[in-house]
């Protein structure tokens, strides 16, 4: 993009990158990266602010650590446990007969195994050490993706990992996710976002598996738009239903 400049978006992407890395940036330092007027940076550092992915400070922008906070595996477990029953229930009913399916490392993806069929020649391939284990046990067709163990969501990441799902395609993905608002999907972790949306590229269908409390909710990097994949939920308020509805399908659980 040197001596061009840049589209609002492409933007406002540099700078949450510039941010990623050096914690804090300069409006000039944003000005030299992008080619773009001050005025024009400082409008995208407000609408980055009022997304809730930056603080804006005296001179530029500084990250704002609470888009980058994960529980852990078992911290995320014990949030909503209902919904996450009722959700992977749900989802494993989209499951049929020869399937070749991935499951990411999220704990309402963890919440399908239990639910999905034996005996009926599917393949899960996954990037959760959990999920892994948990398909061994049901005897189900399993594909460990190899790579960096991120210790707190005991997922697979990485180069090595890209790499092995570049080779595969899925009838189905299934991916559990931080944030759902009207920009799209959004998770706090890069390596982790890049497994899911690389998963979704490889797949037919994709679903996204979120909880109510998820909707309206921002984190740190962008996985893909609102139309890239069905969303799973337990229930929604009318409100939230029909501000999302236009946009993507969207699956209610039916108990």
């Amino acid at each position: 993009m040197e001596g061009m400049k840049m589209l609002a978006e492409e933007r406002q992407q540099m700078i949450l990158e510039m941010l990623k890395a050096n914690q804090f940036v300069k409006v000039q330092e944003i000005c030299s990266q992008t080619h773009g007027s001050e005025s024009s940076v400082r409008r995208d550092l407000q609408t980055l602010e009022e997304k809730g992915l930056l603080e804006r400070v005296h001179g530029g922008a500084k990250i704002n650590y609470t888009l980058q906070n994960e529980p852990d595996m078992f911290g995320k477990a014990s949030q909503h446990p209902h919904a996450k029953e009722l959700i992977g229930k749900q989802a494993a009913q989209h499951v049929k007969p020869e399937d070749v399916i991935f499951l990411d490392a999220g704990t309402t993806t963890l919440a399908m195994v239990d639910y999905l069929p034996q005996d009926q020649g599917i393949t899960v391939v996954t990037n959760g050490i959990l999920h892994a284990s948990a398909l061994a046990e049901r005897h189900i067709k399993t594909i460990m993706v190899g790579g960096l163990l991120k210790e707190t969501t005991k997922a697979i990441v990485g180069v090595d990992a890209l790499n092995q799902l570049s080779k595969l395609r899925f009838n189905k993905a299934f991916l559990g996710i931080n944030g759902v608002d009207q920009d799209g999907y959004t998770t706090p972790d890069p390596d982790e976002a890049a497994i899911k949306e690389f998963a979704l590229t490889k797949s037919q269908v994709t679903f996204v598996l979120a909880d109510s409390s998820k909707f309206n909710k921002v984190s740190f990097v962008n996985v893909a738009p609102l139309n890239a994949a069905t969303i799973i939920v337990e229930k929604l308020s009318a409100k939230l239903l029909h501000s999302f509805k236009s946009q993507t399908r969207i699956e209610e659980v039916q108990e």
